[in-house]
């Protein structure tokens, strides 16, 4: 069941527009998870509830409320990785999104579904919004289980290309070698064959690609382990789209929240 919300954030300063898909049916003694999505409008093209609906006549899932955190005007700003924006200034309020998500929407919706969260809690996103997700649940894994990433912008960069760029101005691994290991954190990636065509480094692998294996290596560095911490889903043909995206979505809940 979907519900639409308003939210004022004093952090954003301004509406925040959610949908909350809750389960039916709960009998009040089940495990109940909690999934975050950035760029939440995307969820209704993707047919969530009817894919939810589906994995749960399977047995396939246990209960989770999905809460699809639509994007503002200013998603470039608000989207990021916290206190380190790019060298257009973009991701310069991430750490107000940030703020919002665990002071302001958490506590919101905890009060409005009215069922205890006992589960696990899991953050996710597509391309920019991926990015943010993993920012969110890697600097706040006493909150996140999971962080589930489609297509994620991990080219996010300090530096123009044409600006002396090297691998090493990628915003998101810096902060990953920077920081220390979060253990209890789980991740699941997805890369589609065909993400985009460029290719920094001319290694015939496109950049989406090769930035999502570099993530890997740093969280293999950090003493996680494939597949059990670490799951990568390369989808052949994938584009960097809804569908593609929609597509693989089920997968993440599956291995997200699997019975």
């Amino acid at each position: 069941m979907k519900t639409t919300y308003q939210i004022k954030s004093k952090s954003l300063q301004r509406m925040v527009e959610v949908d909350i898909y809750t389960p039916e049916n709960l009998l009040g003694n089940e495990t109940v998870n909690l999934l975050l999505v950035n760029d939440g409008q995307d969820l209704s093209q993707m047919e969530l509830e009817a894919n939810i609906s589906a994995l749960y006549q399977k047995w396939k899932i246990e209960p989770v409320i999905v809460v699809g955190i639509k994007a503002g005007e200013e998603r470039l700003l608000e989207y990021g990785v916290a206190h380190r924006p790019d060298f257009k200034n973009r991701g310069s309020k991430a750490d107000l999104y940030t703020q919002f998500v665990l002071q302001e929407l958490l506590p919101f919706v905890e009060k409005q579904v009215g069922t205890a969260i006992n589960g696990k809690k899991a953050f996710a996103g597509f391309s920019l919004g991926g990015l943010t997700a993993f920012d969110i649940a890697w600097n706040h894994s006493d909150v996140f289980d999971i962080a589930g990433v489609f297509s994620g912008s991990f080219w996010w960069r300090k530096k123009d290309l044409s600006d002396g760029y090297t691998e090493d101005d990628r915003i998101l691994h810096e902060m990953l070698k920077e920081t220390s290991a979060k253990q209890n954190l789980k991740f699941w990636l997805m890369t589609g064959t065909e993400d985009e065509k460029a290719d920094r480094n001319r290694n015939f692998i496109i950049d989406s690609i090769d930035d999502t294996i570099d993530v890997i290596k740093e969280l293999l560095k950090k003493g996680y382990k494939r597949p059990d911490d670490v799951f990568y889903y390369e989808m052949v043909g994938g584009k960097h789209d809804v569908p593609t995206w929609g597509k693989a979505f089920p997968k993440f809940l599956e291995w997200a929240f699997a019975k």
